[in-house]
């Protein structure tokens, strides 16, 4: 559950049914689901690990069952959690009968990074919540880009006068 590589094919199976079967929905909701993965995995590593600067506990403990490699980047918060928290929200905002299921598979591959012994429970903990922050403003986003295309579609040219 822990490893991106075991949902890789998922991902992508996800990604390519949205372009292919989603309709301009479905397109619009892949291309800010991509925004979505850059924005919450950007500041989380990039800005918030740097910011904090707390190390692992497979790092900083002695007796922790380490299950996995236990990688080199900084503890908190926990970038499983932060970018599966917002794929969840967004995905949840236009597939409304699944929002459960995604909101649950977030929460076994967040507390998976607990269980393997590379981040803490406030960890994973915090960055559900800034996943959580940031899938609502994009769902917020997506909202209003269906909003702006019902517009679009629904205006009628006016024709020229002389």
């Amino acid at each position: 559950m822990t490893n991106v590589e075991n949902w890789f094919l998922v991902y992508v199976f996800l990604f390519v049914w949205l372009l292919w079967k989603g309709g301009k929905n479905g397109r619009i909701l892949a291309a800010l689901l991509v925004l979505t993965i850059i924005i919450s995995d950007q500041l989380c590593s990039s800005l918030l690990k740097d910011l904090f600067n707390r190390i692992r506990p497979c790092r900083a403990l002695g007796d922790v069952n380490l299950l996995v490699h236990c990688g080199s980047g900084k503890s908190f918060p926990s970038s499983h959690a932060v970018n599966n928290f917002a794929a969840a929200m967004l995905l949840g905002k236009h597939f409304k009968q699944y929002r459960t299921a995604y909101l649950i598979i977030a929460l076994i591959i967040s507390f998976s990074r607990i269980y393997v012994g590379v981040h803490y429970p406030f960890d994973v903990l915090a960055g559900a919540i800034i996943g959580v922050i940031i899938g609502i403003l994009m769902a917020f986003v997506y909202e209003k880009l269906i909003e702006l295309r019902k517009k679009n579609e629904n205006q009628t040219p006016i024709d020229s006068q002389p």
